[in-house]
């Protein structure tokens, strides 16, 4: 049943936006999703502010719907709109493409909705898929709209010309810091351990199984010969993270006996599979995302209506 919202006050509409930041790491927690916008502002103001005013917008949004309370109070709305608008500020330049960021933000709110409507009868959440697609669709738009300007920072590559570096060593300590600083697009150890102090004060679940699927990414990705700079970067860490977070302590029943197993294969299958993606996206000079958590969840999560046990 929906229940619809009535009013909601100043106080509700700020706890909801900072839920809506907490849920980028599938948590439903204020001080969380505080500490998670600190380790955000820490490393970028104006990336904070718009990670903010992106979970803001899905809340008014939400309201002016007259969307169902549940998934406004618990964040439900705001978790893709902020990941948007974050990787929109990072990745587009120009005078206004914080204006772009907000925008972006507003339509991943709707495409959210649409996604929950389309897929509520799988019972398969939606993840960060909006997100995914929105901000692909909008960086793509770049090459063909003078008004969206590209970052520098993105530029295809043609696949002729790649070359794996494997050289160097790997830093045990980087890797764990950088692949949760990387779930919000920041490789920086001020913000990883705050986001880690988010974690553990959310539940100690959360924290140890960050940390345990982030080591069997670096792992799996050392072991399959990955590039060193991706491992330190967190780039093979952040999806893993994500995906044994959702398999093994979220999105889970009482009949899921091997949960914490399937978790940590979710969480190497990320590894192999974050390569593919990257690779796919290099011609279009694209980020990867979260599309690798979205894959192994929806894979392992729709397994689980065959075998129940997993």
């Amino acid at each position: 049943m929906v229940t619809v919202n009535k009013k909601m006050n100043l106080k509700q509409i700020l706890v909801a936006s900072f839920k809506g930041i907490s849920q980028v790491l599938l948590i439903e927690n204020t001080i969380t999703g505080i500490i998670f916008l600190l380790a955000i502002t820490i490393a970028s103001p104006l990336v904070g502010i718009i990670a903010w005013l992106s979970s803001l917008i899905a809340v008014l949004i939400g309201i002016a719907g007259k969307a169902d309370e549940k998934l406004i109070h618990q964040g439900l709305l705001g978790f893709s709109p902020v990941l948007t608008g974050m990787a929109l500020t990072l990745f587009l330049t120009g005078p206004y493409h914080w204006v772009i960021a907000l925008l972006g933000a507003a339509v991943t709110t709707l495409f959210a909705a649409a996604m929950m409507h389309f897929m509520r009868n799988t019972e398969i959440p939606v993840l960060t898929f909006p997100f995914i697609i929105v901000s692909w669709v909008i960086l793509l738009a770049s090459y063909q709209l003078d008004f969206i300007q590209l970052s520098t920072n993105l530029a295809p590559q043609d696949l002729t010309h790649w070359s794996l570096e494997v050289e160097g060593t790997v830093s045990w300590l980087q890797a764990t810091l950088h692949g949760l600083g990387q779930v919000v697009f920041l490789p920086n150890h001020t913000s990883a351990i705050l986001l880690y102090i988010g974690l553990f004060f959310a539940s100690w679940k959360f924290g140890v199984f960050a940390l345990i699927g982030n080591a069997f990414a670096i792992l799996t990705a050392f072991t399959l010969g990955g590039s060193h700079e991706l491992i330190d970067s967190g780039l093979y860490g952040f999806n893993a993270i994500l995906t044994i977070l959702a398999v093994s302590v979220v999105f889970k029943e009482s009949t899921n006996r091997f949960r914490y197993v399937t978790g940590i294969v979710g969480a190497c299958l990320s590894v192999p599979l974050t390569a593919t993606v990257t690779t796919w996206l290099i011609p279009y000079g694209l980020p990867t995302f979260t599309m690798p958590f979205v894959l192994c969840t929806w894979l392992l999560l729709g397994a689980r209506k065959v075998f129940p046990r997993f």
